[in-house]
């Protein structure tokens, strides 16, 4: 594999030059897809409300190629990946780091090559979909049927596994997760969908676990979540047809409760004692189970069910006693999480891919037209404020103390004042 250094990284940043990152610059963290504790939950400070296209933004680079994976932050220094064409066809799967203070390049690295004949993938998808994890001194990514890898915070490969291979329908999707020492997705695919378990230190598998779903369609694309309940944890993992939890140490599956979706794409999220998780197509259901039980738990653990205003896309969002659920519509619902109640469901945006967080005590969304919108919390709907800038984007933020980062299609944003 080529390394892309500099020359390149020069030539494509509006912000040319190798600088030292600024490592003192942000704080806390951002390190994986939706935050430190991967539930959409910020504890930055001074977190921006308002900004446009000429207003409070500190910088904006281009980046090259193409990816939907959210920009991730540690120590400094952003991490996500990209799809850049390559002279005569096909595509380098990179990781790119930039300075968080400056937008400056600082390397980036090609981690796997993807054929001229690469698959065909959804429109709203990318070939660098999957959001990167940053632990300690490592960088994991993951793409899909085209393998995942370890880097270190020079952007050096540590190990790679390709090993895994599947049958992809419309691309990459889910994000891995961290459970101890190990990275844990799902490779739902056309057919033979299955749950893996790899260990940090080499990338080689733990467990490998097929889903066995009773279901035509069963590509899939949601993250996982791991919870802990009655002094165990569970890795609960949504799939075409059913939502499960397995065991971190071997991956056998522990309960399971059917549903009749597919192509599921929200990870979920665990709160009051329930799971909350999604359904995906054709009609999108939000989900709230007891996760206490064993095997088949369809009629005994589901607390209740919400049919209307569920996400196709967006992940979950749970705030106090609120659950808030943006569809793809651009629809926010604010329920009771214990009962499912109904405080609201209001229009609060466009068409919406990207996941909402909670930052600073206050709700952000973010709809594929580029519009930020701030929202305060509670069950009466009341939005703050609306900040467009102009671009298309399916990612998630990130967030930090007085920032927020906004990857669109062609760039890479700092929202609120440099450091």
């Amino acid at each position: 594999m080529t390394r892309l250094r500099s020359a390149l990284a020069a030539t494509l940043f509006l912000v040319a030059g190798w600088t030292r990152p600024s490592c003192a610059a942000d704080s806390p963290d951002w390190p994986q897809f939706r935050g430190p504790t991967g539930n959409g939950h910020a504890t930055a400070k001074r977190v921006p409300i308002e900004w446009n296209v000429g207003k409070n933004i500190a910088w904006k680079v281009p980046v090259p190629g193409r990816g939907w994976s959210s920009p991730v932050l540690s120590k400094g220094r952003l991490y996500f990946t990209s799809a850049i064409p390559k002279p005569g066809g096909g595509l380098d799967l990179a990781l790119l780091c930039v300075d968080s203070a400056s937008g400056n390049s600082l390397w980036q690295t090609s981690v796997f090559e993807e054929g001229a004949e690469a698959p065909s993938i959804h429109r709203k998808n990318s070939h660098a979909s999957p959001t990167p994890i940053v632990d300690g001194d490592r960088v994991y990514v993951h793409f899909g049927h085209m393998g995942t890898a370890a880097l270190d915070l020079e952007g050096k490969v540590v190990w790679r596994n390709t090993a895994l291979k599947y049958n992809p329908m419309h691309g990459n999707g889910g994000t891995p997760i961290l459970v101890d020492d190990r990275l844990v997705f799902s490779c739902d695919g056309a057919s033979d969908p299955f749950v893996v378990s790899l260990r940090k230190s080499d990338g080689s598998v733990a467990w490998k676990v097929t889903r066995h779903p009773a279901i035509k369609q069963t590509f899939s694309f949601a993250t996982a979540e791991v919870i802990e309940f009655n002094g165990r944890k569970q890795i609960i993992s949504p799939a075409s047809g059913f939502i499960a939890a397995y065991d971190p140490e071997d991956g056998h599956e522990l309960w399971r409760a059917r549903h009749e979706g597919w192509s599921v794409i929200p990870k979920p999220v665990f709160a009051h004692g329930l799971v909350f998780a999604g359904t995906g197509y054709e009609t999108p259901t939000t989900l709230a189970i007891r996760p206490d039980g064993s095997g088949d738990v369809t009629d005994t653990h589901i607390a209740w069910v919400l049919r209307k205003g569920a996400p196709n896309t967006p992940s979950f969002l749970v705030i106090g006693d609120e659950l808030y659920l943006l569809a793809d519509s651009g629809v926010l619902s604010c329920l009771d999480a214990r009962s499912g109640k109904v405080h609201y469901q209001e229009r609060a945006c466009g068409q919406s891919s990207a996941s909402p967080v909670f930052a600073d005590g206050h709700i952000y969304l973010l709809d594929e037209q580029g519009v930020g919108v701030v929202l305060a919390p509670g069950q009466e709907f009341r939005k703050l404020a609306e900040n467009p800038i102009g671009e298309r984007t399916l990612a998630s933020y990130a967030v930090t103390d007085g920032a927020l980062f906004i990857r669109s299609e062609e760039n890479l944003l700092r929202i609120g004042s440099k450091p």
